[in-house]
């Protein structure tokens, strides 16, 4: 179960990132709104994950799908550049974040 918390607190990462290019510096109040619920509840949930977790895996885990997942969503959605290093080095990030996964012992 805290894996699970950790992947929803990750997807609530990418969210709350995505929400802060559209809040259009706060301005934006519907997007604003969102942006601090999704923050909250990444928080709650990575909370919930680390009751078990070790922290150092745990949050490393949350900020690299975080970091990835908002790479992907800034290249296909807000058209951000596309090029072969980029991408190479979002699939080292996501082969830390397994590797990790793999070595953790929960």
């Amino acid at each position: 179960m805290p894996w699970i918390f950790l992947i929803l607190a990750s997807a609530c990462e990418i969210a709350f990132a995505s929400c802060l290019k559209l809040t259009e510096g706060f301005s934006n109040i519907k997007w604003t709104i969102a942006f601090v619920l999704f923050y909250v509840m990444s928080a709650v949930l990575l909370s919930q994950a680390v009751k078990t977790l070790p922290i150092g895996t745990a949050y490393a885990v949350w900020t690299g799908i975080g970091a990835a997942g908002t790479v992907l969503i800034g290249i296909l959605y807000f058209k951000e550049p596309f090029s072969f290093w980029r991408i190479f080095f979002l699939c080292t990030l996501i082969m830390s974040i397994v590797g990790l996964k793999v070595v953790s012992k929960h």
